[in-house]
């Protein structure tokens, strides 16, 4: 597949390095040559140094032969154009653009992207995807993060090993054995550990493997074992009821949005230090506390009853600023999660004994990754800092050459068929988890302890580009 991209930012940087690695044939256009000369070094792609909007630098890159043009410069009109320039001219068939401006994303001017107006395939707002993200993790409290699969019925888990988790030098078979309490389903715990983030190294852990204080532990989870689940490592944190949110931009702001929507049980108060921005919040919603002023002054705080605040949510648009805020919540006995741009930081996390960390860009690539994918691809995730992803996709089954299949009635368990089962095809879902753009043989092979065996073998039997 040949694929333009228009930006060569960490996102732009982190879809090429993706494209790349699986054979694609991929160009980045952007204006600044210091950042054309850095993707250069990093990625072995070619580049063009220039305005994405020019219809002669799309022409220069390739336009007339791409399937694919993403436009993820950090300027709205500039990606709006360059997929306006795709499609008038050089017929590309797929256009994603990343949009910000919350003027840009009012529904009220939903009929403008059509192929009539301004013809973009996928609109991507890394600020309602990260308010999205946020929301989940809220009700999830312990978690680092909380992604749903399979029509929500399943939910990725990224959980914490610290000293209280009883878990601890355990090794998989034994954690195994120890959740299945009998051949009753409903008492079996239908989760499976899929991968360990081990300081900078995620790796598939084998059944002689242990959990050790500090790991980072991805967990596949039954929607409805979702608390037995976090429990059973430990994690037994009380829900939160009340949250600040220091940052009214358009992540505080769609958060806190949602939450009214939802009709959450959840508390908010906003502080926001331009009055305008703070006076258009206060307009915009019923039930939440809006304060103009400094979230590191402690009487704002104060005024927010931060006290009783279960976390301190800070999603300023300056990464020192919401890494100061994480230790003043600290200070208050609350807890903390913050906004940072700049992954290095992540690397600082428990240094600065920060709570949680959350990064757009994570949030923004897998969001694009999951439309990028050719094939019956339903949403990517991408895990351990891009070393590996948590792909949700449609196979097609020969039921005769696939003797495990999961009954409707469980699909956390098989049974085995009988020789003479009449054989057919048929599309299911499947769950695959791909490392540095392999498929995984070793699941199939049972490597993981208490996963269903019907995925490893789909996953081995199948390929995904």
């Amino acid at each position: 597949m040949k694929v333009i991209i228009c930006g060569a930012g960490k996102v732009g940087t982190s879809i090429a390095k993706h494209l790349v690695s699986q054979k694609n044939d991929v160009t980045v256009i952007d204006q600044s040559l210091e950042l054309i000369n850095d993707i250069k070094e990093k990625v072995d792609l070619k580049t063009i140094n220039g305005s994405a909007s020019n219809p002669s630098i799309l022409k220069k890159a390739g336009a007339e032969e791409t399937d694919m043009i993403i436009a993820v410069t950090l300027h709205d009109e500039i990606n709006m154009v360059a997929c306006q320039m795709a499609h008038t001219f050089f017929k590309i068939p797929r256009k994603i653009a990343r949009l910000r401006s919350e003027d840009f994303l009012n529904p009220i001017w939903r009929d403008l992207y059509n192929a009539d107006n301004m013809p973009i395939d996928l609109i991507i707002s890394p600020e309602l995807e990260v308010a999205k993200s946020i929301e989940r993790q809220l009700k999830a409290p312990g978690a680092y993060d909380v992604v749903p699969f399979l029509n929500d019925e399943i939910e990725l888990l990224s959980l914490p090993i610290n000293e209280n988790c009883p878990l601890i030098d355990t090794n998989l078979k034994s954690i195994h054995e120890l959740f299945q309490e009998n051949s009753n389903k409903d008492k079996d715990l239908r989760a499976s550990i899929l991968g360990i983030n081990r300081g900078d190294n995620l790796f598939i852990p084998k059944k002689s493997d242990s959990l050790l204080n500090g790991d980072l532990v991805y967990i596949l989870s039954d929607k409805n074992h979702v608390k037995r689940t976090m429990s059973a490592f430990g994690l037994n944190e009380k829900p939160i009821k009340k949250i600040i949110i220091i940052g009214g931009g358009n992540i505080g702001f769609n958060l806190a949005k949602d939450l009214e929507n939802n009709n959450s049980d959840i508390s908010v108060s906003i502080v926001e230090n331009s009055n305008n921005r703070a006076k258009f919040i206060a307009d915009q919603l019923n039930n939440t506390l809006v304060l103009n002023g400094d979230g590191l002054d402690q009487t704002i705080l104060d005024e927010a009853n931060i006290k009783d605040a279960d976390m301190m949510l800070a999603l300023t648009n300056d990464d020192e600023t919401n890494i100061i805020l994480s230790a003043v919540a600290k200070k208050n006995s609350c807890e903390s999660l913050i906004l940072v741009n700049n992954s290095e930081y992540n690397k600082l996390k428990d240094v600065l004994g920060i709570s949680k960390v959350i990064d757009p860009r994570k949030i923004t690539v897998s969001k694009i990754l999951k439309h990028v994918h050719k094939g019956r691809i339903e949403s990517v995730y991408s895990i351990g800092n891009n070393q590996a992803e948590l792909i949700h996709a449609q196979a097609a089954v020969n039921l005769r050459k696939r003797k495990n299949y999961p009954p409707a009635d469980n699909p956390w368990s098989y049974k085995q068929l009988a020789d003479d089962e009449v054989a057919f095809n048929m599309y299911t879902t499947l769950l695959a988890t791909l490392l540095m753009g392999a498929v995984l043989g070793n699941i199939g092979a049972g490597y993981i302890p208490f996963f269903p065996s019907w995925i490893g073998s789909m996953i081995v039997a199948s390929f995904i580009p």
